[in-house]
């Protein structure tokens, strides 16, 4: 990531979730290369170390955003530091396999709490402050949030689910001057499928028929998300509100 935008949003103060790692480390990276102050929360200490090591404007927040007052406490920890909250990027989220022969309660809950409740709770807790300073909620999506995904509809539907509350509540804080967007990355490069369990041949060959499917011929960068991401969330972006931004090298046109 560039430097171009440095200054963009200087002093503006943001939260993103699942920073430890791919799209979440490398967004809050651009948000503080673009001036803001970067509380980067996580559940796993030593990935929020490194992406704090990144860049002196981020601070990591090691916190579980599914447990019980968890969004209060994260937001609260971004105002008690900075005095403000300008963004909020809910980006932290689980994939699940999870064909409907196998589909249990357990697993369907648990990606709900995570990928539908906590963003939900998160936005809850920041909506005082976003008010006050007429700031942002970027949402991240995937492109299976509006595509068809056979053997984890589950994971789809939660993704749906997010696109949806980012128009309604578009709609809802217009009047208050808070804009919610979203952005809908395709298989980017991250440590997900490493981390996933799977052998390395099985995660090559995932990777290779993800490029083959995808128009441009490749699967993306955090770092190409990150910048969309950016844009959203600069004030500068005045009159957008309630989009759903697919950056996925044209797979959704497949």
């Amino acid at each position: 990531m560039t430097d171009q935008h440095t200054g963009r949003l200087k002093d503006q103060v943001a939260i993103v979730t699942g920073a430890g790692s791919g799209i979440g480390r490398a967004t809050a990276i651009a948000l503080a290369r673009a001036g803001a102050h970067v509380l980067g929360v996580g559940r796993r200490a030593e990935p929020l170390d490194r992406t704090a090591a990144e860049h002196p404007g981020i601070v990591a927040l090691t916190a579980d955003i599914t447990a019980g007052g968890a969004p209060q406490a994260v937001v609260q920890a971004a105002v008690d530091r900075w005095g403000r909250l300008d963004a909020l990027v809910n980006n932290a989220g689980a994939t699940a396999v999870m064909p409907l022969a196998d589909t249990d309660a357990e697993r369907v809950a648990g990606l709900l709490a995570l990928n539908v409740t906590a963003p939900s709770l998160l936005a809850h807790a920041a909506l005082p402050h976003l008010r006050a300073g007429r700031g942002t909620i970027v949402n991240v999506s995937s492109t299976f949030g509006h595509r068809p995904l056979p053997g984890a509809a589950h994971y789809a539907a939660t993704k749906a689910a997010i696109e949806q509350l980012t128009r309604s509540w578009a709609l809802e804080l217009a009047a208050d001057g808070v804009r919610v967007n979203a952005v809908a990355p395709g298989p980017t490069e991250s440590e997900a499928l490493a981390a996933s369990g799977l052998p390395d041949t099985v995660v090559e060959q995932i990777k290779q028929d993800e490029s083959a499917r995808i128009p441009l011929g490749r699967r993306g960068a955090p770092e190409e998300v990150a910048a969309w991401i950016v844009h959203l969330a600069d004030p500068a972006a005045t009159w957008i509100t309630g989009q759903i931004l697919t950056v996925d090298g044209g797979l959704e046109l497949t």
